[in-house]
């Protein structure tokens, strides 16, 4: 392992992200809260400042990448592939929700922040990052529109469950748990929906069929 006085400001920041939340519960996502994650790693507060940005969103960036990270290594390829889809999401997911569960002051903290209008775009592109990193992980390599709809979906019910997790008290957040089950179990029958539609050649869209019905009464 590489001593925190050689790393590179890249390996600093990869080093120091994961020390960024337990301290941004209490010092907000602030200069603070990366001077006491460089004292967690013995590294220098002056070279840990020039690692990260001064922004709280580019804070928040990091800590998310670590959540990233950290999911692919708890769930590895081989682990994966044990599993059938739906249970690969699931597991990735509440994998995620295991990671941040010691850190929920500060991810609702995060999540105010990037509620803000002026932060909107950034938002939601880290939701967008997130999901592409479950599918990826989930083994999913479709390149057409799919690709775009399964991560939007995803996208959607991570940050629904996010909102449920933030205000679970329950006992090992099984209601947020129980929620994303009901979620997933959603998308599921759409997709076995929509599969069984689009095998079905006489209920492909056509658009002469539709302008014709336009014009004609369909019987």
């Amino acid at each position: 392992m590489t001593e925190v006085a050689d790393m590179t400001l890249d390996e600093l920041r990869d080093a120091l992200a994961p020390h960024l939340a337990p301290n941004a519960a209490f010092d907000g996502w602030s200069a603070a809260a990366v001077a006491a994650a460089a004292d967690a790693i013995g590294a220098d507060r002056d070279v840990a400042r020039l690692a990260i940005p001064d922004s709280a969103v580019a804070m928040i960036d990091l800590w998310f990448a670590y959540i990233d990270r950290e999911m692919a290594r708890r769930l590895p390829p081989e682990t994966l592939a044990e599993m059938k889809i739906r249970a690969r999401i699931a597991a990735l997911v509440e994998t995620r929700l295991d990671i941040l569960a010691p850190d929920r002051e500060a991810l609702r903290r995060a999540v105010a922040i990037l509620a803000m209008p002026q932060n909107a775009v950034r938002a939601t592109r880290l939701g967008w990052r997130s999901a592409d990193a479950m599918w990826r992980l989930a083994g999913d390599t479709a390149t057409d529109y799919n690709h775009y709809t399964k991560r939007a979906m995803l996208a959607g019910i991570y940050a629904a469950t996010i909102a449920v997790f933030l205000n679970d008290e329950s006992e090992g957040q099984v209601d947020s748990r129980a929620f994303l089950a009901r979620r997933i179990d959603n998308i599921m029958q759409f997709e076995k929906a929509k599969a069984k539609l689009a095998g079905r050649s006489d209920h492909r869209f056509s658009m002469s069929r539709f302008i014709g019905r336009l014009r004609y009464n369909a019987r």
